[in-house]
């Protein structure tokens, strides 16, 4: 699983690049910065002049143009702070749905392989906290950086211009500052990416529990006490790691504040030993000198902040990277062959297929005429799923191929494959929303008339019909409103609408008591009728009319032809259907009977 990995370290230059798509924006809000800052160190030079002219010298009018001046500058410096805000929050907002709909495509390019060993509350997490929690980062690091820096720049041209004796002393204490943050950064990385962690834990464990089957088995199974004091345990840990988190390096902090608070009274201290030694400093020199020392820590702090906010966000960045970086499996053809037609003719041509270390599938060869019926059997882990999942290209063979027409699956676009093919499987995913969006979804211009002819099909529109708002009503989270039957069948008319040439037929009625199994059985024959295709069952009952079956044994065909066929041979298939038979009619029923029905002719 993913989330289980090392995060390895990125480049920062990596995630600056996000922010090329608005250079335009960025180069507007470092232009507001630049003007603000100047604007910025016009005032202490204001403000001397009032101490040792306007005041000393008894200059109204002076002192009002003056402090007009330094009014006017705050109003102006404010205005564009408003401007610089917007934009800047714009760039980084921007950035952050770039992220989002980044990781998002990434995810729906990955095998059905990546979904099925990771769990749904981890993916949530890396898109809704992780790249959250990045927010604050992106939309105010580079302006605080470039706002430190050029006010750094101003402060510094200011003091010199005011007086090079006291920069230098001022200066002298710059040192200090990197030291006492020097490992605040790393310690606060740490902490995020646990924290991270632990968010992701809790995002699934809501996500298991609070589900609707999660709440039934949790509630049914008199576990809800203990769900719940699992919840407070996890709950617990994320307290005190957020705790931790925000206190990581605040007694560094609180030392460099107190620092700051002294350097003024350290400059006057200075300035009063040095006029003793006939340095002559003015008073409005002096307080101006103060008041620029306090916009030159003030950055300083800030960029100190922002290497520490780095390197927590760092972690955010990693676990969002991670998931970019991963390989997509199953990737469409540059130049994909057409298909305008298809008949529906597949072939399975010395097929294999593994996952890691584990070889499922070997070698398998059928042909499948168009408009024919497979049935593929076999015990549970044989490989029938994985090799009905092939055709539609939820996972890639390793070896061999599989063709439509005469086409690779692999040569075909993935809108082509999926216009052409298929599924319908036991577990049935309704959104939560109507039924009309739910049929749709696959075809979102159908008509009403359409919607209706599907249902009609699939035998449901009755039952949709009669309720109070039909087609518009809600389907509950996962479809809870309605049976598994009655699911089942949205799902036939759904794929009905969709109208493949070939068709995937997995488990479809597995789960289903026998009178809901027959209504079923009716829709999807009518559903297959004309239609190549593929059914994986258990339920031996389902297949015996397939023009042919492939019995799969650890990965390999063990047997292949028609029900008759393979009942007089005696092997394997004879083997599943007496313990089918056994299963669905008590100990009274074995399967010799069934296999004296075929005489050899």
């Amino acid at each position: 699983m993913p989330s289980a990995a090392k995060p390895t370290r990125i480049p920062l230059r990596r995630i600056f690049r996000l922010f090329a798509p608005y250079r335009g924006r960025l180069a507007a809000v470092f232009s507001l910065i630049v003007i603000s800052a100047v604007l910025g160190m016009i005032s202490p030079f204001l403000l001397r002049s009032i101490m040792d002219v306007a005041l000393p010298e008894r200059r109204n009018g002076l002192l009002s143009v003056l402090a007009g001046g330094m009014l006017a500058i705050v109003g102006t410096v404010t205005v564009l702070g408003i401007f610089q805000s917007y934009l800047s929050l714009s760039v980084g907002q921007h950035v952050m749905n770039d992220l989002r709909n980044a990781v998002y495509t990434h995810l729906q390019r990955m095998s059905l392989a990546f979904f099925t060993r990771t769990r749904n509350g981890e993916v949530q997490s890396r898109i809704a906290n992780d790249i959250g929690g990045m927010t604050a980062t992106v939309t105010s690091v580079s302006t605080t950086v470039v706002s430190s820096v050029t006010t750094l720049t101003a402060s510094l041209v200011a003091m010199l211009t005011l007086d090079w004796r006291l920069t230098v002393v001022s200066l002298l204490m710059l040192p200090l500052f990197v030291w006492i943050t020097r490992n605040v950064g790393e310690e606060r990385r740490e902490f995020t990416l646990r924290r991270q962690k632990q968010l992701a834990v809790m995002s699934t464990f809501v996500e298991e529990t609070l589900s609707v089957n999660g709440f039934l088995l949790g509630r049914v199974s008199g576990r809800t006490g203990t769900l719940t004091k699992e919840f407070a345990r996890e709950s617990a840990v994320l307290t005190d790691l957020n705790v931790q988190a925000s206190m990581a390096g605040r007694w560094r902090q609180s030392t460099l504040q107190i620092i700051m608070a002294a350097m003024p009274i350290g400059i006057y201290w200075a300035a009063g030993m040095a006029g003793q030694g006939g340095w002559s400093i003015s008073v409005g020199t002096l307080v101006a000198f103060t008041t620029v020392q306090q916009a030159l820590f003030g950055p300083s702090v800030q960029l100190l902040q922002v290497g520490i906010t780095i390197q927590s966000s760092l972690a955010l960045f990693e676990r969002v990277f991670e998931y970019l970086d991963m390989p997509v499996d199953v990737v469409e053809a540059p130049c994909p062959t057409a298909l305008p037609s298809a008949r529906g003719h597949v072939r399975f041509e010395a097929v294999s297929f593994s996952h890691g270390d584990d070889r499922i599938l070997r070698g398998v060869d059928i042909d499948l005429p168009a408009g024919g019926h497979l049935a593929l059997v076999g015990s549970s882990g044989a490989g029938k799923t994985t090799l009905g999942y092939l055709v539609p290209r939820l996972y890639d063979v390793t070896a061999g191929r599989i063709t439509i027409d005469g086409v690779d699956v692999r040569d075909l676009s993935f809108a082509t494959l999926a216009e052409t093919v298929g599924v319908v499987s036991q577990d049935t995913h309704l959104f939560h929303t109507t039924i009309a969006d739910n049929l749709r979804f696959v075809r979102p211009g159908a008509s009403d008339g359409e919607l209706v002819a599907a249902a009609r099909a699939a035998q449901i529109h009755d039952l949709i019909a009669g309720l109070p708002d039909g087609y518009q009503t809600v389907v509950g989270e996962r479809g809870h409103r309605f049976s598994g039957g009655e699911k089942q069948r949205l799902a036939i008319a759904r794929t009905m609408l969709r109208n493949p040439r070939v068709l995937i037929l997995d488990e479809a009625t597995s789960a289903l008591d026998t009178h809901t199994e027959a209504a079923v059985q009716r829709a999807l024959d009518r559903l297959s009728a004309g239609r190549t295709t593929i059914t994986i069952a258990h339920r031996l009952s389902t297949v015996r009319e397939a023009d042919q079956i492939a019995v799969l044994d650890n990965g390999v065909i063990v047997e292949h032809g028609t029900h008759d066929e393979l009942l007089v041979k005696g092997g394997r298939y004879t083997e599943l259907v007496s313990l089918s038979q056994s299963l669905t009619d008590g100990p009274r029923s074995p399967a010799k009977p069934l296999a004296e029905k075929v005489k050899p002719t």
